[in-house]
Formats: structure tokens, C-alpha cells, sequence
């Protein structure tokens, strides 16, 4: 999992060091133990420790994806009991976050009591942390913490508002009621009374001005309903109208993806069937260039064997657009991977960082805005190089990156893949409101990764994208001839 070694490596450190555990390593990067070793020496010591560093700032919090695997098993298993009448999962999964420290599931239910025992008693859990009427929380085999809370159903949206937060959300609504002469809880919004203090309004039997579903709520404190991937301190009530945020269901395209050619597992016959599958009308096949060796990626000969195959395969299908494409590595001074007369060959070119991801700030930011403005590059790939919990890729001006983007007329990339989700949120609100282009491409290698597609849409929410604003949704004849340019 340590970003900078790979099998060979591990290899030798655990043949010629004795490394068997991450404990291992951190202990002979201490002692000089692995700076002794021929070809490691001081640089690999200083990337690895920056790399195991890098690791443990996440602690406990896990991928969206992994989170959201446990979440859709936890509620489709208490679904089945039939004890269930409304679940949702709340926190910070609902606002889409890249990485979610515990799980919160809300519930309205008739039999509290059993259904409380089966989110006890599932399979998965290896600890009981609490088990109350009305609060149960475990942790299970994956080593997340899952709280189950059982709401009253005309106090369900006050509920799922208070525990989706976040806390500064929260605090910005209670403000926003105390000013209006309201008081706010995760019960619902009553008339403010000097007796609150003394006993909350819920006990003492007063009528809740709102409180069964979060719109009602909203709309008594003069407000539209805020999306839940809007609902972070840095996007306050009326930023953005969470109507216009862009959603699966506009998504048109796939413009970066990888078949057999390079490092997919896919024909590029069986990917385009699994685009369709997917709801896609337009395929851009993008296998890696030559210089990710590691990725089997193409000379300019085999380039150009599957441009031809491409063409051929999109000829002979009626279905969906195939477009011939690469993902061109740029290299470390910012030029692409293959010359300009090959470039030319292709209808679309994903140039995207993979090495020097170490770089210097300053180096980093102008080759990849000498990317962005080479004529001949439709999308930016990746533009950090990130790993989520793994590697902090680039450090990037990312308003240099825009700003190079909109004079080269490229698009920025948010990658779906939950490894990735790079552009970030607060990249791509900045690049919105430049009226920057977005892409939102899944990088899928195989079938079930296209599915990926769920996740950079959660991100590009949380950055305020609305559907014009990402080339995806555009038409088959706007998107070709954005393209073509």
C-alpha cells in the first residue's frame, strides 16, 4: 500500500532487511538499515517515510467507496427484516466525501427493539460499542463504527438534516432559526420559549413548526432545499441552487478508458457493450502512451494498429460513437508523450501527470499548464495525481491551471475512480466559476468500474457543477465538434 515500492522492492526489503510489516519498515528507515541497501539510499528513505506519513494522516477514516459497500450492505440486510419503513444513510457518506470516518444510518421502524438486535447480531460485527432502545452502534470486520438511530416518523426530516450535517451547516441553520425567533434540533423546528433552557420543547409536548421532512424545514427558515453535498462550511445556504447541480442521469459520455490495448482487462468490443450497458452514447477509448511502460502502453506503431481497430469496430456499430483516443503521459517538463503529428491522428487526447509527482510546486504548475494550452489536448486527466489516503500527488496553482485551461480551450478532469476523485471539490467550485469546461470520466479498465461514475458526480456536486458546465452531457454533435477544434 506504501505509494514507491513495488513487488520487486518489497522483495528485496523483505530478503535482504528482514521486512515483513509496515512496523518493520518505518523501524529500518529509522536505523539506516534500507539507506545501506544498494540503488535505495537517502532519497528512497526520505519518499518512503513522506509516503508512510502521508498514510496514517488518514487514521480511520475510510474511502467513499469502501464505505459505501459496508453502508448498502448494512441496509439492504435490515431492509429485508420488513421492520423497516424508511432508512437512509446520513453523515458524511450523504454529503459525498471523499472519505467517511464512521457510518451513520437513520431508521424509522415498529419494532425498534427487534430490528435493533439484527443490526447487532449481523455477520459483520466483531464489537458492540452500544445498545439502546433507540441508539445501537457497532463495529464491524472492516473496522468502521456504524450507528443505528431510530427517529420518530413525523420528526424525520429534522433528524436526517441534523445528522447529515455538517456541524458548520448545522450551526448556520440554527442562526438562521434563533433569528427568526425558532429554535432548531434534531427533533424539528419549534417556537423559541424561555423555557428551552429549563427542558427542550420535544418534552414538553410543543407542536414543531417543521420537522417531517427537511424541505418543510428549509422553507420555514426562508431558504430552498439545500443538497446534502452542499452542505460543508465553505458553501453557505443560497450559494448555489442544489436544482441545477448535475446528476448520473446527464451524463452522456466516456472520454477516458482503457481496453487490452494497455492495462484494461476489455476488448474494445466488450467495452463498448459495457458503455451501453452503462447508459453511455459516446466512448472515447484512451489507452496509455508509450513512456507507462508499467501500464503496457502503446508505441507510436501499435498506436496507430489501434486507432484503425477502433474505427473499424465504431463503423460496424450503430449503438454508440466510439472515439480513437489516448491518455498521453506528460512527462516532467510538460511536453506529451508522443510528437504532434501523431497527436494529430487521434480524435482525442486525455493527457493526464503519472511520474514526478514529487515535483517542485512551481515546476509542477507550469507543465501542467503547458499541457493545458497544447493545442492538440482536449482533457486533463488526473491533474494532481493523487491517491486518496495514499499519495498527495502534485501541488499545483490550481487558478493557474484554470486560467491555462480556458486560453487553451481544454477541459479539466474530475476522475471518478475513488482511488482518485481528482479534480477535488474545492478545485472544481473554483474552476465553475471560471466557467472552466469539466469532464467527469470513470478511467474505467474494466466493466464494473464505469459505475465509478457515481462518485465524481458526488465530488462535482460538492463543487457546485451544473450540467452545462461538463462536456459529458453535451449532445453528440456539440461534444464532437467541441472536440474537433
Amino acid at each position: 500500500a506504501v505509494p514507491g515500492l513495488g513487488p520487486k522492492t518489497v522483495r528485496r526489503l523483505w530478503t535482504e532487511a528482514g521486512v515483513e510489516s509496515l512496523e518493520d519498515l518505518e523501524a529500518r528507515l529509522a536505523d539506516g538499515t534500507v539507506e545501506s541497501l544498494p540503488r535505495l539510499g537517502r532519497k528512497t528513505v526520505e519518499n518512503l517515510a513522506a509516503s508512510i506519513a502521508f498514510m496514517k494522516q488518514a487514521g480511520d477514516r475510510r474511502r467513499i467507496d469502501q464505505a459505501t459497500e459496508v453502508a448498502e450492505g448494512v441496509v439492504a440486510l435490515l431492509r429485508e427484516t420488513g421492520l423497516v419503513e424508511r432508512i437512509e444513510c446520513a453523515g458524511s457518506l450523504r454529503r459525498g466525501r471523499e472519505t467517511i470516518g464512521d457510518l451513520d444510518v437513520l431508521v424509522v421502524s415498529s419494532d425498534p427493539e427487534s430490528l435493533g438486535e439484527v443490526f447487532r447480531t449481523m455477520p459483520a460485527v466483531t464489537q458492540v460499542l452500544v445498545a439502546g432502545d433507540t441508539k445501537s452502534s457497532v463495529r464491524v470486520a472492516q473496522g468502521i463504527q456504524i450507528d443505528l438511530r431510530v427517529v420518530a416518523r413525523d420528526a424525520w426530516g429534522a433528524a436526517l438534516m441534523y445528522f447529515t450535517g455538517s456541524k458548520e451547516h448545522n450551526v448556520v441553520l440554527r442562526e438562521l432559526a434563533i433569528a427568526r425567533g425558532l429554535r432548531l434540533n434534531e427533533y424539528g423546528l419549534f417556537p423559541a420559549s424561555e423555557d428551552d433552557d429549563e427542558q427542550p420543547p420535544q418534552r414538553r409536548g410543543v407542536a414543531p413548526v417543521a420537522a417531517e421532512t427537511e424541505t418543510e424545514i428549509y422553507r420555514a427558515l426562508d431558504l430552498e432545499w439545500i443538497a446534502p453535498e452542499l452542505r460543508e462550511e465553505s458553501c453557505r445556504p443560497g450559494d448555489v441552487d442544489s436544482s441545477d447541480l448535475i446528476t448520473v442521469e446527464d451524463i452522456r459520455a466516456e472520454l477516458h478508458t482503457h481496453t487490452t490495448a494497455s492495462d484494461g482487462v476489455l476488448s474494445i468490443e466488450a467495452l463498448a457493450d459495457a458503455a451501453v450497458a452503462a447508459g453511455r452514447s459516446i466512448l472515447a477509448i484512451t489507452d496509455h502512451s508509450r513512456s507507462s511502460a508499467q501500464a503496457n502502453g502503446l508505441s507510436e506503431d501499435r498506436l496507430r494498429r489501434h486507432i484503425e481497430a477502433i474505427r473499424r469496430v465504431d463503423a460496424e456499430r450503430t449503438d454508440i460513437r466510439l472515439l480513437a483516443g489516448s491518455e498521453v503521459d506528460i512527462l516532467a517538463d510538460g511536453r506529451l508523450d508522443y510528437a504532434d503529428e501523431v497527436l494529430a491522428e487521434l480524435d482525442i487526447v486525455v493527457a493526464s501527470p503519472h511520474v514526478s509527482l514529487r515535483q517542485d510546486p512551481a515546476k509542477a504548475t507550469a507543465r501542467l499548464c503547458r499541457a493545458a494550452r497544447h493545442p492538440l489536448v482536449s482533457i486533463i486527466g488526473h491533474p494532481t495525481g493523487r491517491i486518496v489516503n495514499g499519495r498527495a500527488g502534485l501541488e499545483l496553482d490550481i487558478d493557474a491551471l484554470i486560467e491555462a485551461a480556458l486560453e487553451g480551450g481544454t477541459a479539466l478532469e474530475i476522475n471518478a475512480n475513488p482511488l482518485r476523485l481528482d479534480l477535488r471539490d474545492r478545485h472544481v467550485r473554483r474552476a465553475a466559476a471560471a466557467g472552466c469546461p469539466i469532464a467527469i470520466n470513470t478511467d474505467a479498465h474494466a466493466a464494473d468500474q464505469l459505475s465509478h461514475l457515481r462518485y465524481g458526480i458526488l465530488t462535482a456536486r460538492r463543487g457546485g457543477l451544473t450540467a452545462t458546465g461538463c462536456i459529458n452531457t453535451w449532445s453528440e454533435e456539440k461534444l464532437v465538434e467541441w472536440i474537433g477544434r
